[in-house]
């Protein structure tokens, strides 16, 4: 049985993908990811992981939290303003994705032992003859795999997109069918 990480964020597309993986027979750990957030902006951090611990508790799954908030400051926002200042438009979903989700907490996530993470990205993982490929979900509307360009190899390999296959739509009713406290989120 293969030993999950799912990045739990408070919303329905974690939560489904969290349930999907357990529905396969995986050992699934639900793992909140705190980020930084500026004073002048309202913070929903607090709400989001008490949706995930719902979610986690629901599902009968264990909950875990990271706290990355400095590095979240340090590597992706820090970055966005030196970029900004170069002159250069940045893309902070690029850069959370790789230095913070696939990044540290997918690190984090295989030193405690999990054989791969999940996230509730709309994105599809495709073995092919000799390497991993990056494709469109089948919702293109939601599609993420933009985001995800910069995944290596490797990352590709130990991670699972359980949503890949799904349409926003189903995801919704999944949530709704599962009685999610989030499935209208």
């Amino acid at each position: 049985m293969s030993k999950v990480f799912v990045g739990l964020s408070g919303g329905v597309d974690s939560a489904v993908s969290a349930a999907l993986l357990k529905d396969r027979g995986c050992n699934v750990t639900g793992v909140f990811i705190k980020i930084w957030q500026p004073e002048f902006i309202e913070c929903t951090w607090r709400e989001d992981r008490l949706d995930a611990m719902r979610v986690a508790a629901h599902l009968g799954i264990p909950f875990r939290e990271i706290d990355l908030s400095a590095e979240y400051e340090r590597d992706v926002v820090q970055g966005m303003l030196a970029d900004y200042s170069a002159g250069i438009t940045p893309n902070p979903d690029v850069a959370c994705n790789q230095e913070i989700k696939f990044g540290l907490f997918y690190k984090r996530a295989l030193e405690m032992g999990a054989d791969y993470v999940a996230t509730g990205h709309y994105a599809r993982i495709v073995e092919g003859k000799e390497e991993f490929e990056l494709h469109r979900a089948k919702d293109e509307s939601k599609d993420q795999s933009y985001f995800l360009y910069a995944l290596t190899q490797n990352e590709l390999k130990y991670t699972i997109f359980p949503i890949d296959n799904y349409t926003k739509k189903q995801v919704r009713e999944i949530a709704q069918q599962n009685n999610f406290p989030n499935y209208d989120k």
